[in-house]
């Protein structure tokens, strides 16, 4: 599993064009520089193997808005670990991962179509800038329909910002998507996918084959009365 959330933190990183990662006792800082977050503090510890003490260390520590905390392990523990200041994303997250395979043909006589085709009348627009894919899906009438991207980083690539609108859901954009990224991913070498997924994500996610490897909990301080 450390092996896993460094991944996903060096992935991270080059998606987000964020600092380097400082590696920590604990785990990394990484510093984002945006107003809503500044720097982000990852444990690499999960589940079982968080420990209170350092979570409540690290907190503790913090005195400006936006330092963000990341934790794999759920909510209601976290919560009761932190002091006042502190929001807790209501959402929980989740730390998942896929073995990247090619699409291999499926053997039938019958013509197969495409397993991610482009819908009638949009768009797909792939592109690659500073060691991050791009993908855009563009609807009819222009706007956007779907988008993400993907920053491989040697075996591993992380996934990041897949996004569907909310009008444009449910026409299989957001595998379109994902079936892109990895076969991009795989052109570089890649052999293991890693994103942080949403609830809103998961089915999709899940449906594409990937594994839940532990909880997510995103806390940020908000500055103390």
């Amino acid at each position: 599993m450390d092996g896993i959330v460094r991944a996903w933190v060096d992935g991270w990183v080059a998606s987000r064009g964020a600092a380097p990662p400082v590696v920590e006792p604990w785990g990394f800082t990484i510093d984002m520089g945006l107003a809503h977050h500044v720097t982000r503090h990852v444990f690499s510890a999960t589940h079982d193997e968080v420990e209170e003490g350092t979570v409540r260390k690290v907190a503790d520590s913090v005195t400006g808005a936006g330092t963000w905390l990341k934790v794999f392990t759920d909510a209601p523990t976290v919560t009761s670990w932190l002091g006042e200041g502190w929001w807790i994303d209501p959402d929980p997250g989740y730390l998942m991962s896929l073995r990247l395979e090619p699409d291999e043909p499926q053997q039938s006589q019958e013509p197969q179509e495409p397993q991610a085709a482009v819908p009638d009348g949009y768009r797909l627009r792939t592109w690659s800038r500073g060691g991050v894919t791009r993908v855009m899906v563009a609807a009819p009438d222009g706007s956007l329909a779907a988008r993400g991207q993907i920053a491989p980083t040697g075996a591993t690539a992380v996934v990041d910002q897949i996004e569907t609108s909310p009008d444009h859901r449910r026409r299989g954009l957001g595998t379109l998507v994902m079936r892109t990224l990895a076969r991009a991913a795989l052109e570089q070498g890649a052999e293991t996918g890693v994103l942080a997924g949403t609830p809103d994500g998961r089915a999709l996610y899940e449906s594409l084959g990937w594994t839940v490897r532990a909880p997510l909990t995103s806390a940020k301080f908000t500055g103390r009365p």
